[in-house]
């Protein structure tokens, strides 16, 4: 006896009911044994990361190559935490106050997290602070907090001052600090806010727990491929990463649901009018007319990521496989987890909702459709100059980088640290322009950067045993660090970094390399400009190639496209309003705005996808103009709620402390929220039905008439 399983045909079970049951059974029961086994990498994946900026420089950059350059001086050098004191009183610091803070210091040499001798104290030109340099070794991870509280408390012995730490061991602790609640709180924001959506919206009790739970498999199968990965050396993952990972697979997991959920609710509807309320053909058939357009939008998103690793930044390409792996785990647990457990509850599953009948009203967007039908180009004319009058803020944004007291979005102790010690010692104290060079053109290479417009100080590195002021010299070359007068993470200072590696590249036969902070800063910056101008267009094609074969036509993927990069272009003019007088932002980071263009641009077509599919399937029966109609109202509210669902999913990233994940939450959150209100549910339903049948050129729909029934 031949039987169908999920539309599979089967001749091997000589009892069809039971075969029936199986498929789903062990379906279920294999993804219960992989949400046991794989759930706690959701956990464990901070194990692997790495919030060592240093990891993610642009790869090609000269201050890549000079990072590399100085992993030779690394035994002298560590990681340096900046002690500063500062005169509580009106007037300088006195020389016992000054002696006070060597002698405080002193006590720290041999402790096991030093790797050397603190360095000199030294006196502001105000005479109102005192800095000194403390080498820590590297790689003390969960220790460092420790090793910085023991330094602030030696330090703090000396009276009438006040002592604060700053440095890149201070701000590698507070980064950590700052992620230190990516596994447990970010998650636990983003599913608790689902659900609540979810049990608001859909009013069923067990339905949004089968889709968080089919959520949490899929997060924790991704974070266990990539968790294998990482450990390998395969892929690098710092605490943003992790962070856009986890959102990313619960909001697309929870999306690909919704519309599996809403059309099987939907089918069973028809079955029990036309079959006796079958579940599983009601499955087979919603399997069948929405698999596709789920897989067409995962593959957006996927091969969106994909193409983020065309690009030089490291951090770009660090992000490309991971989220892709997080979009290929999602969709599979959507297609297979969700459907077995939705057929062995049935009906149930939407309890204590009723499930709808083809025929049943659909209120708001029968209304919407309605409103479309009688007005498309007033609509469409409409929702168009308002994405333009957004759009024309776009300019504003400053992709420029992130200041130093803008990275932490509370106030944090580097930075309150890194601010005081600028307001008494040059402004690049503490964050040095780095010279590599030859040792035999050391005093070429020292007069020319020490005559740079903007350096303040020229130091070289010296060895430990040789004669007093002899450089260290290894495999031949020197380190020397330029102390700039602008603060490191200001455009003066980078402007300064251009004309030192002007000055020193053309010292004969120095072989100069320029790097730092504020050089990595710069370089940053500009390779993701050239990034962006390599993988937007790379994107646009991909999204371009994948809607031409879903929907089998040239104008309508075009028409999608625009309309979704308007949308983008809008988000960007948006935002830098809010960024500049809500938030009090200066500037964005530089991968931000592409970052934004690929979730916005792959998840706003996702949309346009679960749209376009079901209106090309309407109108195959009804015509073109029907076929818009029905598939609005039909997928209006599933849409909208998955929107929703994204959109809060995204804006949990604001619960990291941190600007450039508050700055991604909020452009993806209201990108996504704007594209499932007005481009998708007015601009483009208008569009095409004012453009007619054309739309659909050269496809079959383009010639069946507006008429056909």
């Amino acid at each position: 006896m031949t039987i169908n399983i999920f539309g599979i045909r089967s001749t091997m079970s000589p009892t069809p009911r039971l075969a029936r049951w199986l498929v789903p059974v062990l379906l279920l029961v294999a993804w219960l044994g992989v949400g046991g086994v794989l759930g706690p990498y959701a956990g464990k994946l901070g194990e692997v990361t790495t919030n060592d900026q240093a990891a993610f420089l642009p790869r090609s950059a000269e201050s890549t190559k000079a990072a590399r350059a100085q992993e030779a001086f690394r035994g002298e050098e560590t990681l340096p935490a900046i002690v500063v004191w500062t005169a509580t009183g009106s007037g300088p610091v006195t020389a016992a106050q000054e002696e006070g803070a060597a002698a405080s210091l002193a006590a720290l040499t041999g402790r096991p997290e030093s790797a050397g001798a603190p360095s000199p104290v030294l006196r502001s030109e105000d005479g109102r602070a005192l800095q000194a340099v403390v080498p820590l070794r590297p790689g003390l991870a969960d220790e460092l907090p420790a090793a910085l509280e023991r330094i602030r408390d030696a330090a703090s012995g000396v009276d009438g001052t006040r002592v604060q730490v700053t440095g890149p061991a201070a701000t590698q602790a507070d980064l950590s600090d700052a992620f230190a609640g990516i596994d447990g709180l970010l998650v636990l924001v983003a599913l608790v806010t689902v659900l609540v959506i979810l049990l608001l919206v859909y009013r069923s009790v067990l339905l949004p727990l089968l889709i968080i739970i089919g959520a949490v498999f899929a997060l924790g199968t991704a974070c266990a491929v990539v968790y294998a990965l990482a450990d390998a050396g395969l892929v690098r993952v710092d605490g943003q990463v992790q962070g856009i990972l986890s959102i990313l697979v619960i909001g697309a997991a929870t999306d690909y649901a919704l519309l599996l959920t809403a059309r099987y609710r939907e089918e069973l509807g028809r079955a029990q009018e036309d079959h006796g309320g079958d579940r599983f053909r009601a499955m087979r058939a919603a399997l069948r007319r929405s698999a596709g357009p789920i897989t067409a939008s995962a593959g957006t998103v996927a091969l969106g990521l994909l193409a983020l690793f065309l690009g030089d930044l490291t951090n770009n390409r660090a992000l490309g496989p991971v989220g892709a792996i997080g979009i290929v785990c999602a969709v599979f647990s959507a297609l297979t987890f969700l459907p077995a457990a939705l057929v062995l509850l049935g009906r149930a599953a939407y309890w204590p909702a009723k499930v709808r009948t083809r025929d049943a009203s659909h209120g708001v967007w029968a209304r919407t459709a309605a409103l479309v039908d009688r007005a498309p180009r007033k609509v469409w004319g409409v929702s168009l100059a308002a994405l333009l009058a957004c759009s024309a803020f776009a300019p504003m944004l400053n992709s420029g980088g992130v200041p130093l007291d803008e990275i932490f979005v509370n106030e944090a102790p580097s930075v309150a640290g890194q601010k005081e010690l600028s307001r008494h010692f040059p402004g690049g104290s503490g964050n040095p322009a780095v010279v590599i060079a030859n040792a035999d053109r050391l005093e070429g290479v020292r007069t020319a950067a020490a005559k740079t417009d903007g350096v303040a100080s020229v130091s070289v590195t010296a060895g430990r045993t040789a004669a007093p002021g002899t450089p260290l010299i290894v495999d031949g070359r020197v380190r020397i660090d330029a102390t700039l007068k602008d603060p490191a993470d200001t455009a003066a200072a980078k402007a300064t970094v251009v004309r030192l590696r002007t000055a020193v590249h053309a010292v004969a036969d120095a072989e100069a390399l320029v790097g730092g902070y504020t050089a990595q800063a710069y370089d940053t910056q500009r390779t993701a400009e050239r990034d962006r101008t390599l993988i937007v267009p790379v994107v646009l094609a991909i999204i371009l190639v994948i809607l031409v074969g879903l929907l089998r036509s040239l104008v309508m993927p075009l028409l999608l496209v625009a309309t979704v990069a308007l949308n983008f272009f809008a988000t960007l003019g948006v935002s830098a309003l809010v960024f500049r007088y809500v938030f009090g932002f200066s500037g964005t980071d530089s991968s931000v705005p592409l970052y934004g263009f690929v979730f916005l641009v792959a998840l706003g077509v996702d949309y346009n996808i679960f749209l376009m599919s079901r209106v090309r399937e309407e109108s195959l029966r009804h015509g073109v103009r029907e076929g818009v109609t029905r598939g609005l109202t039909a997928t209006g509210g599933v849409i909208t709620s998955a929107g929703v669902v994204l959109a809060a999913t995204f804006a949990a990233l604001g619960v990291i402390p941190l600007a450039f994940l508050v700055q991604i939450a909020f452009i993806v959150a209201f990108g996504v929220l704007m594209d499932t209100l007005l481009v998708r549910s007015l601009l483009v339903p208008a569009l095409v039905l004012d453009i007619g049948p054309k739309a659909w050129w050269p496809g079959r729909l383009s010639r069946v008439p507006e008429t056909t029934r």
